[in-house]
């Protein structure tokens, strides 16, 4: 808990010496709103006010400082990444039944599905607009090439749910894809505007990558030990929804067959609530989380995730050491050690 407690401080104090710059990257998103028809300004003012780390445009600064690169289009660039992540989480929140968004009514639950799905189809042709308007055809590939990706990731996580068969190799691919490749367009499109090498590029966004596994591993342990308030959504969201995430992929490894199959019938007793939209009896979620503490597929994941904090910095190795690389690091160690 100390070294978690550290690991977060070390963050905030990082991004709060780029505080400025944020504010900067924050009005930019809000002004693609401004001009929009209702209900999009008061959508977007919804799902923007419900906070977040910032920990993508944050990456981008540092990504591009470290590379010697202080200007003015950090802002544009960053403001268009977070708003692609932004267009993520809606279409997410519809996708998974969400009701709640950082402890707050998600965009689905007060406009319905359809706006929050178009809404979510704005921010990402504005995010794109934003990308075309700086110019650099190596930042617009990078972008669209991430978009790509993200659609790739949610559409196998969806085929992969509900399956105890689900590998560890498939669960890796998919958070690649889903979570991790943002991030790690983030520090490559930095590392672009400080017109580096392709290979000190490479090496960026190889910290990127890293660090993006590392946040969704701890992101999918916490679903099992964190409470509402700190998630901001009600926990064990993983299994209702299906998602075999690495804690329920190292206990069905471990576990005795006739342990699997309880753990099978669970997900079977999760597929007929979404599919009848809740209609069906409400989940015992009690000896699957019990199977998983047992286990220990919540602290080994945790455990993984350190490991490929590791490699995020290992990464950057060849970066002069200052500053900006040791709040490169304070991210990668937030993103293991966080608490929400």
């Amino acid at each position: 808990m100390a070294q978690s407690s550290t690991a977060s401080s070390r963050f905030v104090d990082a991004v709060q010496r780029i505080q400025p710059r944020l504010k900067l990257i924050e009005r930019s998103m809000r002004e693609q709103l401004t001009a929009a028809t209702a209900p999009l300004p008061q959508l977007g003012a919804q799902v923007l006010g419900s906070g977040g780390k910032r920990l993508r445009p944050a990456l981008l600064i540092w990504a591009a400082e470290i590379c010697g690169y202080t200007g003015p289009r950090c802002i544009q660039v960053a403001a268009a990444v977070e708003l692609l992540h932004t267009a993520t989480l809606l279409h997410d929140d519809v996708v998974d039944f969400s009701a709640l968004r950082r402890g707050r009514p998600s965009a689905n639950a007060i406009w319905g599905n359809r706006r929050a799905v178009l809404a979510g189809d704005f921010f990402y042709a504005r995010a794109s607009s934003m990308i075309v308007e700086d110019g650099d055809q190596d930042i617009l590939w990078v972008f669209a090439n991430t978009i790509g990706c993200m659609a790739e990731g949610e559409l196998l996580q969806l085929a992969g749910s509900f399956d105890i068969g689900v590998t560890e190799a498939y669960y890796f691919s998919v958070i690649a894809y889903k979570s991790a490749a943002l991030l790690a367009s983030a520090c490559e499109a930095g590392s672009i505007l400080g017109g580096v090498t392709r290979a000190e590029r490479r090496k960026l966004a190889e910290f990127g990558q890293e660090l993006g596994l590392a946040f969704q591993l701890r992101d999918d342990a916490l679903d099992y030990v964190a409470g509402e308030e700190q998630l901001g959504k009600p926990p064990h969201g993983d299994i209702r929804e299906g998602k075999v995430t690495l804690p329920l992929l190292l206990t069905l490894k471990r576990c005795a067959p006739a342990e699997r199959e309880l753990i099978g019938a669970v997900l079977k007793s999760a597929a007929r609530i979404v599919e009848t939209e809740g209609e069906a009896p409400d989940l015992d979620l009690g000896p699957v989380l019990e199977l998983v503490e047992r286990h220990r597929g919540v602290a080994d994941t945790i455990r993984r995730a350190e490991s490929h904090v590791n490699r995020a910095i290992a990464a950057i190795a060849a970066f002069p050491d200052g500053r900006v690389k040791c709040d490169l690091i304070a991210a990668a160690h937030f993103a293991a050690g966080r608490e929400h």
